[in-house]
């Protein structure tokens, strides 16, 4: 029988999605012998990878890198078919994942919880949803993704278009054919620079709308050999490990020198082989100030501007194309599959919106300042509310009915990004101030997860009932997370990581830059302290509905 069958109303554990994280902390919940719901809004697993399913959909990560490390059992059973995975393999993954651990009769799917409150007489949770339900628990893990809520774009008329409209983030799941039709795409970061080149190769004529140039790298994506498949397998162990201790979640050579101490033309060749590897932090890691000097990062910028030249013919669309006016990698970068090379077609066409910005849509098509252009279908690539826009999306309510949008009003404060003072047994997975999107997003999920189970065994098997960082704990956190932040050039520019894509956005650094080795470490401390910086509430036994 499923979940959406059945009728629990109190569980001791309430999961809100059911992607990589909701999915291994139901699994982990398990093993502790806890009672679990997953609720998903979607109406099928996957999370991020059921959601964004557009034309070129792939992992910016190596696929044998993305992958749960948990059991070794399943590393050994699949096997990845590309250097880089596309959504459909991903999601392939997932359900996998889901029918070999038996997951899916605890997920109930197309239900989205609305309301998680607090209750200190019963001193448990009570989560609704917006079937109507009401569930009580003891605990709630967030596992609703820090890329999950699509940022709208900020230009009038989109209900007055008569034409197609896609999302990347909601791309739907039948084949859309673009083929003979006039195509407008908004937005070049990492969903629209997936897509234009497939789009563009279909399309009769396709326009692209960028207002903020990215830095992208080939991603040199093919089949995997099956020796290297055989060799990875062999070393998983090791390199699991090597994965926790590193800073990105994917090892790499530490660089020993800087950009600036060495000639140009080691500098050149240096930076020549890390964009040959087509790897994500590959340029941004072969020498040793690239984030933290910005005369250093100069030279790894001009580097990937000259190579945005030799790419595209036409000067003035490649000076388009370059960034030039925040350090590279600040931004998170892209890998790409023919992106630059896109805009050589004669049916391919740029739009620079810092010069000609959008007015507004129209029955047609988009209005800019210089002119009006007419589609048969428009594609937003606009991005997402990231790391905070899915948590603040749902009403929750902690103790004396805190609002917790409310306490994120000035930016979001929490412990570790796992868990936030004044709301006791709610976790937060890959949550804000964890490493969250600066990493490998399956080594982070995973050891969030883990900090959870244990913590939750910790308080079961020593009496307590409740777990609640202090507000000195916080404070403090939030302070070293800004502070590690300001040592490098991140805070720099407007990014998603400090809520500058969104308007109104607290302007507040999002993510722990220091590594998820240094983090674990951190974490690690925090346990071994007997949860420091935590409050841990006896279990008294008394509690009245």
């Amino acid at each position: 029988m499923s979940a959406s069958e059945t009728s629990h109303d109190t569980v001791d554990a309430v999961i809100v999605g059911a992607g990589f994280s909701g999915l291994y902390q139901l699994h982990r919940f398990r093993e502790l012998g806890l009672s679990s719901r997953v609720f998903e809004k979607g109406a099928d697993l996957g999370g991020t990878w059921y959601w964004n399913r557009y034309p070129g959909a792939r992992c910016d990560v190596e696929s044998m890198s993305y992958s749960y490390s948990f059991s070794t059992e399943l590393e050994q059973e699949w096997s990845w078919t590309e250097k880089y995975p596309t959504q459909p393999e991903i999601l392939r993954y997932l359900n996998h994942v889901a029918d070999r651990f038996g997951l899916r009769p605890d997920i109930s799917f197309d239900t989205e919880v609305t309301g998680v409150a607090w209750d200190d007489g019963i001193r448990r949770w009570r989560v609704t949803t917006d079937r109507g339900e009401t569930v009580t628990a003891q605990y709630v893990v967030m596992a609703t993704g820090a890329l999950s809520v699509p940022k709208e774009p900020e230009i009038p008329g989109l209900d007055r278009f008569q034409g197609d409209v896609y999302s990347t983030a909601r791309w739907p799941r039948q084949e859309v054919d673009f083929t003979g039709r006039r195509v407008g795409v908004i937005g070049t970061g990492s969903s629209g620079i997936q897509t234009i080149p497939l789009v563009a190769r279909q399309a009769a004529d396709t326009t692209v709308f960028q207002r903020t140039p990215n830095f992208s790298f080939p991603a040199g994506n093919r089949p995997l050999t099956e020796e290297e498949i055989s060799e990875r397998k062999a070393n998983y162990r090791q390199w699991r490990e090597q994965q926790r201790a590193s800073g990105f979640g994917v090892p790499v050579e530490a660089p020993t020198r800087s950009a600036l101490e060495v000639t140009a033309e080691e500098r050149t060749a240096t930076y020549q082989q890390a964009w040959d590897r087509g790897f994500l932090t590959a340029v941004l890691t072969a020498f040793t100030d690239s984030i933290t000097s910005k005369a250093a990062n100069d030279t790894a910028a001009e580097f990937v501007r000259e190579k945005i030249r030799k790419i595209v013919k036409d000067p003035d669309v490649a000076e388009t194309l370059s960034p030039t006016d925040y350090p590279i990698g600040i931004k998170r970068p892209c890998m790409d599959t023919d992106y630059y090379a896109t805009f050589n077609r004669d049916n391919v066409h740029l739009v620079d919106l810092r010069k000609s910005p959008i007015v507004e849509f129209t029955e047609k098509g988009v209005r800019t300042t210089e002119r009006a252009h007419e589609f048969d279908a428009v594609i937003l690539a606009t991005g997402f509310d990231a790391i905070t826009g899915a948590l603040n999306a749902v009403d929750i309510r902690g103790r004396d009915g805190v609002r917790l949008a409310d306490k994120w009003k000035a930016g979001p404060r929490s412990y570790l990004g796992i868990a936030v003072a004044g709301f006791p047994n709610l976790f937060t997975i890959t949550g804000p101030s964890s490493p969250t999107v600066l990493s490998n997003m399956i080594i982070s999920i995973e050891q969030h997860v883990d900090f959870v189970t244990d913590a939750v065994k910790h308080l079961r098997d020593n009496g307590y009932e409740a777990i609640d960082p202090t507000v000195e704990a916080e404070d403090a956190w939030v302070a070293h997370v800004d502070e590690v932040a300001r040592t490098t050039l991140y805070p720099t520019a407007d990014t998603y990581y400090n809520g500058a894509n969104v308007p109104g956005k607290p302007r507040v650094f999002l993510a722990y830059v220091g590594g998820v080795g240094a983090y674990r470490d951190h974490c690690d401390r925090v346990v071994a302290g007997g949860y420091e910086g935590f409050t841990l509430t006896p279990d008294t036994g008394s509690r009245h509905a």
